[in-house]
């Protein structure tokens, strides 16, 4: 029988609110879910330093309102000199969310990023018991050098513990992002990560340490994509990494930095058409608080083959999963393509009777969105982001 938490995105609304915002609503899902479902309803992974104080009483408050996953760090996040103090933290702190926990009080999804293999079984010997409300390990800077240390330490800390522990790799080395390197690396990672197939749940992207190699930053009114150097290299990881015929893996968004105003040089990215008459208080809310680029680059993200997003601010995570809900068309026209009677193939105009639905080439995609649509849910007709995104932000 199973113990755990359950969740449900959008769980921590009213039902009669999820009644009118939802034709289908997002189904619920444990940490025992298959991997392929989490992959996907990790959603907007929020990150927290492992030393903060109050670490287990910020998890569950981000829980409830909405988090589905976390990353307690040891890495970037902590200076050098507080590793100790932080691992001591987080073995106090998740004894603490076991607790909770146990009295009924439901946990999101929760991994720990470390700095070194040893770490890991370190950790999970430390942790004992409350091994069990964790659901993996994040591995920085991943290589096919770097990563089979980690994974080989994973495998031996899962057989100790007898319990189902993820990796999430998180590609982020300059051998990855360099010319000359990039081909070899991205082949490495592909024979390391496919080799420990079951046990690697999604690629993480670390486009800050992209950017860091080359002295640059984006500037909140740009996206990852509008960086060249940065965009080729994501281009190159969905293109060995992410492939839908079967071989491939989720691959997550990169972090949006900015979570405060910051003068403008350029207009905002945020039409008012979908606004008016609704939200515009949100919309320039959004704007002021430097939003309306993280809209777009998550849109960007889920165009250019990427699933969900690495956060640092709580104020990210509404935004990410209002995006991810299948629209009532998306949802639609993947039920169309997918029907038995289409398994033949051929073309078929949109019961939107706005596009083209080509059968097979739209197959892969038709699948996607109908997992999306399982973990996200699929907005009733004429629901579009602006009341789904003003339903979850917390009340003040």
């Amino acid at each position: 029988m199973y113990t755990g938490s359950y969740m449900r995105h959008f769980g921590h609304l009213a039902p009669d609110i999820r009644k009118t915002l939802f034709h289908q609503e997002p189904a619920e899902f444990t940490a025992d879910s298959p991997a392929r479902t989490l992959a996907v309803a990790l959603g907007a992974t929020l990150y927290s330093p492992a030393t903060r104080p109050r670490l287990a009483a910020d998890v569950l408050k981000q829980a409830g309102r909405g988090v589905k996953s976390m990353v307690l760090c040891l890495e970037d996040s902590i200076g050098d000199g507080d590793v100790e103090a932080g691992e001591e933290n987080l073995v106090r702190q998740l004894g603490l969310l076991d607790e909770a926990a146990a009295a009924g009080t439901d946990l999101p999804l929760l991994f720990i990023r470390v700095r070194t293999p040893g770490q890991i079984p370190d950790l999970v010997r430390r942790l004992g018991p409350t091994v069990r409300r964790l659901s993996g390990f994040v591995l920085p800077k991943f290589t096919e050098e770097r990563g089979v240390p980690f994974l080989e330490a994973l495998t031996t800390a899962e057989s100790d513990c007898d319990r189902r522990l993820f990796a999430m790799p998180v590609l982020e080395s300059p051998q990855l992002l360099h010319l000359e390197s990039r081909f070899e690396t991205l082949q490495g990672i592909a024979r390391t990560v496919d080799k420990y197939r079951d046990r690697v749940l999604a690629l993480r992207l670390g486009v800050t340490d992209f950017c860091s190699a080359y002295g640059l930053r984006r500037p909140p009114d740009m996206t990852a994509y509008d960086v060249h150097i940065v965009a080729s290299v994501i281009s190159d990881v969905v293109n060995v990494l992410g492939r839908a015929d079967g071989t491939g893996f989720t691959v997550t968004g990169p972090v949006w930095e900015y979570f405060r105003l910051h003068e403008r040089m350029f207009k905002p990215q945020l039409r008012r058409s979908p606004f008016l008459g609704r939200a515009e208080e949100l919309r320039t809310a959004l704007i002021e608080h430097d939003m309306d680029g993280l809209l777009r680059e998550i849109e960007l993200d889920r165009a250019n083959g990427l699933q969900g997003k690495t956060c640092i601010h709580p104020s990210h995570v509404a935004p990410v999963h209002a995006l991810s809900v299948v629209s009532h068309e998306e949802f639609s026209d993947a039920a169309d393509i997918l029907r038995p009677e289409r398994c033949d193939g051929g073309v078929l105009r949109s019961a939107y009777t706005n596009k083209m639905n080509e059968v097979k080439p739209h197959r892969a995609w038709a699948e996607r969105t109908l997992l999306r649509a399982e973990a996200f849910g699929v907005a009733r007709e004429g629901i579009g982001f602006v009341e789904l995104l003003t339903a979850s932000l917390p009340q003040t």
